[in-house]
C-alpha cells in the first residue's frame, strides 16, 4: 500500500491548463493572489525572483521548474523594487495567448505556466499533505522527464486522437507523481522546517512511514496512538511528537482527515450507501459516521452526496 499513490488517485488530477506563458523584458513584475491553486512554471529563458510572504526570495534561472500551491500570494519579478501587475487582471485583459510585460530589449525572460485541477470534493487534501512549493533545479536528472510529460500532454491536447482523454489523464498523473516525488533534501537537512511537513516528508521518515502505510492499508482499524507507536517500535510520546513534526498533524487527526477524504470520494461517486461507507472506514454505526462527517466537512453525508450529484 502506497499512501502517496492513494493521495494522487483520490485527488484525481484531470487536466493541466497549458499554453499560457509569459514573455518579459527590462523591469517587470507579476503578482498572483491566494486562490489555493496548484500552479507550475518553468523558465525557458532568462532569470527572475519568486517572492512569497515571510520567506526568503528564490532566484530562478533558465531551466528551473517550480510547482507552487497558492495558499499564499506570490510574485514573479525582475527585481524586488518593481510594482507588479495583477495576474488576474492581466490575463483577463489579454483574452488568451502569452502575457507580455516590460519594455526595451535587456534581460529577456520567457516562461511556461500551467495549473493542475483536482477532484472538487478533496481539494483540501492539498493543504497540509502536499508541500507548499517544489523546486526542481535545472541540473536535476528528473527535470527532462517532467518536461517530456508536460510536452506530451500539450501535444495530445493540441492534436487529439483516439483515446486522447485517457492518455492525457494518465500523463497528468505521471507528471504530478514525477514532480512531487523529487526530494529537495532529506529530513536532517530540512531540520523539520514547517514548510517541509506533509505526507511526502512522512513517507521519507522511517518511523512515520510505517504508521502511514499501516493506516492506509487498514483505514477501518481502531488505531490509537499507543498501537501505532508500539508497531513502530517507539514510545507513545516520541511517536506523537515525531509524527506531528514530520507530517504536520497528529496521527489521529491525519487518520480522521484520510477517512473523511475516502468517505467524500465514495459519496461523490454514489457507489455505496451511507451505512456501507461508515463501516468501510471504521465507524460502527451510520449515526456515528454522520456526526463525525458533519463536524469535519460542515454538512451531513446525505447533503454532501446530493450536492455532488447536482454538480456532475
Amino acid at each position: 500500500m502506497d499512501p502517496f499513490l492513494d493521495l494522487i488517485r483520490l485527488l484525481r488530477p484531470r487536466a493541466a491548463l497549458l499554453g499560457r506563458g509569459l514573455d518579459a523584458v527590462g523591469d517587470w513584475g507579476l503578482s498572483f493572489p491566494s486562490l489555493g491553486d496548484l500552479l507550475f512554471f518553468w523558465i525557458e529563458e532568462g532569470k527572475c525572483h519568486l517572492i512569497r510572504p515571510h520567506q526568503d526570495p528564490l532566484w530562478l534561472e533558465k531551466g528551473d521548474f517550480v510547482l507552487l500551491r497558492t495558499s499564499l500570494p506570490f510574485t514573479l519579478t525582475s527585481n524586488m523594487d518593481v510594482d507588479p501587475v495583477d495576474s488576474v487582471a492581466a490575463v483577463a485583459a489579454k483574452e488568451g495567448g502569452r502575457l507580455k510585460l516590460g519594455s526595451g530589449q535587456d534581460r529577456p525572460i520567457s516562461l511556461h505556466m500551467g495549473k493542475f485541477l483536482f477532484s472538487i470534493g478533496n481539494e483540501n487534501l492539498l493543504t497540509g499533505l502536499l508541500p507548499p512549493i517544489v523546486q526542481i533545479p535545472r541540473r536535476s536528472p528528473r527535470l527532462h522527464r517532467v518536461h517530456d510529460l508536460l510536452s506530451l500532454m500539450e501535444s495530445e491536447g493540441r492534436d487529439p486522437g483516439p483515446a486522447s482523454e485517457f492518455i492525457i489523464l494518465r500523463l497528468v498523473e505521471l507528471a504530478l507523481v514525477e514532480i512531487l516525488r523529487t526530494p529537495a533534501s532529506n529530513l536532517s537537512e530540512q531540520n523539520l522546517d514547517p514548510a517541509s511537513r506533509g505526507l511526502l516528508s512522512g513517507l521519507r521518515d522511517p518511523v512515520t512511514a510505517k504508521a502511514l502505510r499501516a493506516m492506509h492499508e487498514n483505514v477501518g482499524h481502531e488505531w490509537t496512538v499507543e498501537s501505532l507507536a508500539r508497531m513502530c517500535g517507539v514510545s507513545r510520546s516520541a511517536f506523537a511528537t515525531r509524527f506531528r513534526a514530520v507530517v504536520g498533524a497528529s496521527p489521529i487527526s491525519y487518520l480522521l482527515r484520510w477517512r473523511m477524504a475516502l468517505a467524500k470520494e465514495a459519496l461523490q461517486s454514489g457507489t455505496a450507501r451511507t451505512e456501507e461507507v461508515a463501516f468501510s472506514i471504521g465507524y460502527q454505526s451510520a449515526s456515528a459516521f454522520s456526526t463525525a462527517f458533519t463536524r469535519a466537512v460542515g454538512c451531513s453525508p446525505s447533503r454532501f452526496a446530493e450536492s455532488a450529484s447536482r454538480s456532475k
